[in-house]
C-alpha cells in the first residue's frame, strides 16, 4: 500500500508539472491500488489524451465518471461525462456523444450552477445538439454571460468568450467578434482550459479565420497554437490538428510541393480521431491537385473528405466545370448554397458565380454577386473584399465594360497580393489581360499573360482560360498563324512538351498560344479546340 501510495503521489506531482508519460505511469501503476480516486482517474484520461492515447483516454474518462459518481461528486462526473460527450462527439460519433450530453443534464438540472452548466452550453451551442438549426444563439450568449459573472472561474470565461465571439461574428460583428475569440485563445495558450475544452477552442477559432478567409490571423493563431503543442510534446493530439491547420496556410501561399507530400500522411492519422479536421485536409489535398490539373487525384480527395463528413464544395463543382458539364455544375453548387448558412456561402458565391456565368444565367450570376459584396462588407474580410472585386470584375469583363472590370480586378490583385496569394494572383491577371485585350492593348494584355504564365509554370499548374464570349469565326479564321500551328498539333494529339519540342519553343509559350486559343474560340478545352480545328481550322490549311 506504502508503495502505491508513493507512486500515487509522484504521479500527482508529474501531471501538475506537465510530465504525461511520468504522470501516466504512475496513475496506472497506482490504479491497481485502492488509493486512486476519480479525480486521480480524470488526470490519467487527460495525460492519455496529451499522449494522443485518444482510445485509452475515453476508457479512463468513463472509469473517472463511474468512481465519481461512486464518491458523490456530481458536479465532476457530471463534467467528466461532458468531456466524454465531446470526444464522442468530435470522432462524429453521434448517437453515443448525445448519449453521454443526456447523461450529464441530469446530473447537473439537481446542482447549483457550475462549471459543468457552462460546458453543456457551449457543447450544445457549439454542435446544435439541440437540434435548433442555429449554433451560437443569443440567449446562450447571454446564459453563458451569468455564468462566467457569477462563478468567475477562468474556463468558464474563456467559453462564455467564444460563445460570445461565434455569436457576433455570424452576425457580421466581425472586430467584435474576434476580439471575444481572441481574449478565448489567450486563455488556451495560458492553460487556463482543460485540455479538450482547450483544443476545441483552438480548432473552432482557427476554423473560423479560415471559414472567413483571414488568412493573416489564421497564421497567428496557429503559430501560437503550435508553440503550445510543442511545449507540451511532440506525441500531443493537438500537434496533427495545427499541422493541418498550418499546411491550408502553406496552401494558400502556393507551396503546395511540400502541403501535398505532407497533407495525405497527416490526415489519415486523424482521420479516426478528428475525422472533420482530417476531411478538411483532404478537401485542401484536392484543391491542390485540381489547379494542378490533376482531375483523377482531385476526386479521389474529394471522396475521402465527403466521406469524412465535409462537402468539399466549390471544388468538386468547379472540376466538374473544367470537365465541360456545366449544368451539373451548377446543380452540385446550388445543393452546397442551400446546405450552408449565411457565412459559409460566402465561400461559394465567386465559384457559383463563375458556373452560372458558365451556364449563360446572367440573372442567377448578378444575384450572387450582389450576396457576395453585401456579405464582403457586412464581415469586414479582405479576403471576402478580393473574392468579390474579382467576381464583379469577371461579371464587367464579360459585359464589356472593361475599364470598370479594369479597375475592380486591379483591386482583387491588390488585395491577393497583400494576403500572398500566388494562383488567386495569377487567376486575376489573366481576367485582366481579357480586359485590356477586349480594349485592344495586345502588349498590355501579353505582359499581364506572361506575368500570370511565370506564377503557374513555378506553382506546376496549367493556365486559368478565360472565355468571354466575344470572339467569332471569320473566313480568314481567329487564330494568328503560329495558334492555327499549335491547335493543329492538339487536335492531332500532341501533349504540350511535344508541341513545344516540335515547334522549337518553350512549354510555357505553348501555354500562353493555347490559353490565347481559347479565348478566341470560346472555348474551355483541349478537346473543344481540336473539335474547333476538325470542323474549321483544317479546310483552311495552315
Amino acid at each position: 500500500m506504502a508503495d502505491t501510495t508513493a507512486a500515487l503521489e509522484r504521479a500527482r506531482t508529474a501531471y501538475r508539472s506537465g510530465d504525461w508519460e511520468a504522470a501516466r505511469e504512475g496513475f496506472a501503476t497506482a490504479r491497481g491500488g485502492a488509493p486512486a480516486t476519480g479525480e486521480d482517474l480524470r488526470a490519467l484520461a487527460s495525460c492519455e489524451w496529451w499522449l494522443g492515447r485518444q482510445e485509452a483516454g475515453l476508457l479512463h474518462l468513463e472509469a473517472a465518471f463511474r468512481a465519481l459518481t461512486d464518491e458523490g461528486a456530481d458536479m465532476a462526473a457530471a463534467e467528466a461525462a461532458l468531456v466524454v460527450a465531446l470526444v464522442r462527439l468530435t470522432r462524429g460519433e453521434l448517437t453515443v456523444g448525445k448519449a453521454w450530453v443526456r447523461r450529464a443534464r441530469r446530473i447537473l438540472a439537481d446542482l447549483p450552477d457550475g462549471r459543468g452548466h457552462a460546458y453543456e452550453v457551449y457543447l450544445t451551442e457549439s454542435m446544435d445538439l439541440d437540434d435548433t438549426g442555429e449554433m451560437w444563439r443569443p440567449e446562450s450568449v447571454a446564459r453563458m454571460r451569468q455564468l462566467a459573472e457569477e462563478l468567475r472561474v477562468p474556463a468558464v470565461s474563456a467559453l462564455s468568450s467564444v460563445v460570445a465571439g461565434m455569436h457576433a461574428i455570424r452576425a457580421g460583428r466581425t472586430a467584435e467578434g474576434f476580439a471575444h475569440l481572441d481574449e478565448a485563445m489567450l486563455c488556451v495558450v495560458s492553460d487556463e482550459l482543460e485540455a479538450e475544452w482547450a483544443g476545441d477552442v483552438l480548432c473552432t477559432t482557427i476554423h473560423v479565420c479560415h471559414e472567413l478567409a483571414d488568412f493573416r490571423r489564421m497564421a497567428d493563431w496557429t503559430r501560437a497554437a503550435e508553440a503550445w503543442c510543442a511545449s507540451r510534446g511532440a506525441d500531443v493530439v493537438y500537434a496533427g490538428v495545427c499541422r493541418v491547420h498550418r499546411l491550408e496556410l502553406q496552401s494558400a501561399g502556393g507551396e503546395w510541393d511540400a502541403a501535398e507530400a505532407a497533407l495525405q500522411r497527416v490526415c489519415d492519422d486523424l482521420a479516426s480521431d478528428h475525422p472533420w479536421v482530417a476531411g478538411e485536409g483532404w478537401h485542401q489535398l484536392g484543391e491542390i491537385r485540381r489547379l494542378r490539373g490533376d482531375a483523377t487525384g482531385a476526386r479521389d480527395a474529394y471522396a475521402q473528405a465527403r466521406a469524412l463528413g465535409v462537402d468539399p464544395a466549390p471544388g468538386e463543382a468547379l472540376l466538374v466545370l473544367a470537365e465541360g458539364d456545366a449544368e451539373r455544375a451548377a446543380a452540385m453548387i446550388t445543393a452546397s448554397l442551400s446546405q450552408r448558412d449565411r457565412m459559409g456561402r460566402v465561400r461559394l458565391l465567386r465559384p457559383a458565380i463563375e458556373i452560372a456565368l458558365a451556364t449563360g444565367r446572367r440573372e442567377d450570376a448578378e444575384r450572387l454577386l450582389d450576396e457576395l459584396r453585401t456579405d464582403a462588407d457586412a464581415f469586414a474580410s479582405d479576403g471576402f473584399q478580393a473574392w468579390a472585386a474579382h467576381a464583379q470584375g469577371m461579371m464587367l469583363v464579360r459585359s464589356g465594360d472593361t475599364d470598370a472590370a479594369i479597375a475592380r480586378l486591379q483591386v482583387a490583385l491588390e488585395l491577393f497580393r497583400a494576403v500572398r496569394q500566388p494562383w488567386e494572383q495569377a487567376n486575376v491577371l489573366c481576367w485582366l489581360a481579357s480586359a485590356h485585350e477586349r480594349r485592344g492593348e495586345v502588349v498590355v494584355a501579353a505582359s499581364l499573360r506572361d506575368q500570370a504564365a511565370a506564377i503557374f509554370e513555378r506553382l506546376g499548374a496549367p493556365p486559368v482560360v478565360v472565355t468571354t464570349g466575344s470572339a467569332a469565326v471569320a473566313d480568314g479564321g481567329p487564330l494568328t498563324a503560329r495558334e492555327r500551328e499549335i491547335v493543329a498539333l492538339v487536335a492531332r494529339g500532341r501533349s504540350n512538351r511535344q508541341i513545344a519540342t516540335e515547334l522549337y519553343i518553350s512549354e510555357k509559350t505553348v501555354s500562353r498560344h493555347l490559353a490565347n486559343v481559347y479565348l478566341k474560340l470560346d472555348v474551355g478545352s483541349r478537346t473543344a479546340a481540336a473539335a474547333w480545328w476538325h470542323e474549321h481550322g483544317a479546310r483552311r490549311g495552315r
